[in-house]
């Protein structure tokens, strides 16, 4: 008995060991196999880290690229690249949406350049990224940009086959046949809450994960990002080279391109034509009907220019009512051509309230007319203003300048101050001056009359500097062609801007430059240098018996308080009111003895408040236009 009582004991011990390893044995299958589980979950981790840690690089490498001011082409070709390279799709592009009078259509602006597009492109003959694609209301272009979702499509075919049309059924399924891409996800893009396009990926997947729909949204909102960037660049640069009212050139490019184009025809030895156009009856338009309709009336003569322009021609507004054109080859013939055509044009045009409106056009060609640039502008405008007083809207071909132009009386004249010793100054410094206006070509040149009137200006104005003569001149001689003044007295007013002040070479330097406020007996002998040079310096002079009424009432005021005679309103040559507004405002802007210099706004609004008083009032509104327009 006491054996099968220690048998069974021993069996129990047994059975309670084998319980025990069973046991240990069940905890380490439950530790391996929680163990393989962990693995495996790290594997998992650690390939979204790193496709994480990808996507991650991917924007940053485009925020990058944004930050150096890349041109967008470059930018979205990059961004494309990037994502099918680094982030394993077979092939990625982005589509425009464009507008015109046929419709919407689209055109591929960025492609990743991959064996996928390669392909494609030689199946087709035509590469896609050169057609205009069809943009079909019922594709999942519509749809995606309808919905502002992201879109998956299985049926790649059938969204090939809606952007072109033209390509045959059998060579859509060849490319869907031999492609591994089994989905396209179609993202729309906005900029500035405008649709701009759409941003394509093609997947070797057919369908998304969560964390691959949330990366492609922000990766679209990265492109989104790009193209609103460039577009307020393009906006910054437009608005620095064009007319904000009606969308032309503006003064500043056409005077930077027209350099380069005198360069082009210089090398090449090919003319080129410039059209002046002044809008007839402007301000009669703004006073009858308002300022909306004088503002729709140049906005149609811009709109008339780009119409009748070819795509090489240069078409700018060069303030109010003056437009230019370069037309590039073209030659004098040709030129009155193109701008009777234009003229033609708008007179065929008919505006709400205002009806007809036309335009006095001139025309003038470089190499033919000048070889020098400033002459042809000034032909141009001669001739545009000859149109204007022959009765407006007509066309007017420029003529050479004559032999006996207004540089040349204006040279001479000064060379007789200067040699007759009319005014007190070193000789030395009178044959200094001579030697600049004269040359063993007799050639005139008028950028040595400013030089001139400069030096002499700064022997009793220290403060003047070089270049100030030149820049009073022109803005003189646009505000006369404002008031259409005619070419002998526009001439008369270049020679009187170069002499009015030529008195004060006559007062004591002492007088002129003292720091302090001037005594009344002080001021009554400074007023008397327009009588001083009307009279001692110039009346001597028999070719410049026109330009003396000018110098002698270029201080009279509007309103008859100015000197020296006391004369008012009308009775003040327009030249003479001309010299003493353009003369105050660059008085303003430079410094004295006894101030510093204004801002050019805040001398503008010096010469309103005495609008009326000194000034005519419809001078002061044009001067300030014209200013306002040029800075």
């Amino acid at each position: 008995m006491s054996f099968f009582k220690n048998l069974k004991e021993i069996y129990k011990k047994v059975s309670e060991v084998e319980n025990i390893v069973y046991s240990g044995k069940q905890d380490y299958l439950e530790i391996y196999e929680r163990n393989l589980e962990l693995e495996k979950e790290i594997e998992e981790r650690t390939r979204e880290l790193n496709i994480a840690n990808k996507r991650m690089l991917t924007l940053q490498h485009i925020w990058d690229m944004m930050n150096a001011s890349r041109p967008l082409q470059s930018v979205l070709e990059t961004i494309v690249n990037s994502i099918q390279g680094e982030l394993g799709y077979l092939h990625c592009n982005i589509i425009k949406k464009f507008e015109d009078e046929k419709g919407t259509y689209m055109t591929v602006i960025a492609q990743s350049n991959d064996i996928s597009i390669k392909r494609v492109n030689k199946l087709i003959k035509t590469p896609i990224q050169t057609r205009k694609l069809v943009y079909d209301p019922s594709s999942v272009y519509a749809k995606s940009a309808s919905t502002k979702e992201i879109v998956l499509t299985l049926d790649i075919g059938g969204t090939l086959k809606s952007v072109v049309p033209d390509v045959p059924d059998e060579i859509i399924k060849e490319i869907v046949a031999g492609s591994p891409s089994k989905s396209i996800i179609n993202i729309p893009l906005y900029s500035r809450n405008n649709h701009f396009g759409w941003f394509n990926v093609f997947s070797s997947r057919k369908e998304m994960t969560t964390g691959e729909t949330d990366f492609l949204t922000m990766f679209a909102q990265q492109i989104e990002m790009a193209i609103t960037i460039a577009g307020l660049f393009e906006d910054v640069k437009a608005q620095a080279t064009t007319d904000g009212l009606t969308g032309l050139y503006n003064r500043r490019y056409f005077e930077e391109y027209l350099k380069k184009e005198v360069s082009r025809s210089l090398r090449q030895k090919q003319v080129f034509s410039v059209i002046g156009l002044d809008l007839d009856h402007l301000k009669e338009i703004n006073d009858k009907y308002g300022h909306a309709y004088g503002d729709l009336a140049i906005k149609t003569v811009a709109r008339v220019l780009k119409k009748n322009a070819r795509s090489i021609d240069i078409s700018a507004r060069m303030g109010g009512e003056e437009f230019n054109v370069i037309l590039p080859g073209i030659d004098s013939s040709g030129a009155f051509i193109a701008a009777e055509r234009i003229r033609k044009a708008l007179e065929d045009e008919t505006l709400e309230t205002v009806g007809k409106i036309t335009a006095s056009v001139g025309v003038a060609t470089f190499l033919e007319h000048s070889d020098n640039i400033e002459d042809i502008l000034e032909l141009t405008d001669q001739a545009m203003y000859q149109s204007k007083r022959n009765g407006r809207n007509r066309v007017t071909m420029a003529k050479p300048i004559s032999e006996t132009s207004w540089q040349e009386v204006a040279v001479n004249t000064f060379i007789d101050i200067l040699s007759k010793h009319n005014i007190p100054i070193q000789t030395e410094i009178a044959e200094e001056l001579k030697s600049k206006l004269t040359n063993p070509q007799n050639e005139i040149h008028k950028d040595a009359l400013y030089t001139v009137a400069d030096m002499l200006t700064q022997i009793y104005n220290p403060l003047h500097h070089s270049g100030i003569m030149k820049s009073k001149v022109l803005l003189a001689v646009s505000l006369a062609k404002r008031f259409d003044l005619p070419k002998e007295e526009i001439d008369n007013l270049r020679i009187a801007m170069l002499l009015y002040d030529i008195g004060n070479l006559m007062l004591p330097p002492e007088l002129l430059q003292k720091p302090t406020p001037l005594t009344e007996e002080e001021k009554n002998h400074i007023k008397e240098h327009p009588l001083i040079a009307a009279r001692e310096i110039l009346e001597p002079i028999s070719n410049v018996k026109d330009i003396i009424p000018i110098i002698e009432h270029h201080h009279e005021n509007w309103d008859g308080t100015g000197y020296p005679a006391k004369i008012s309103k009308e009775k003040i040559p327009m030249t003479s009111q001309i010299i003493l507004i353009v003369d105050a405002y660059f008085a303003l802007i430079q410094p004295r003895t006894y101030r510093a210099e204004l801002t050019p706004k805040q001398a503008l609004e010096v010469i309103k408040q005495e609008a009326g008083k000194k000034w005519n009032n419809t001078l002061v509104q044009e001067f300030i236009t014209l200013v306002d327009i040029d800075t």
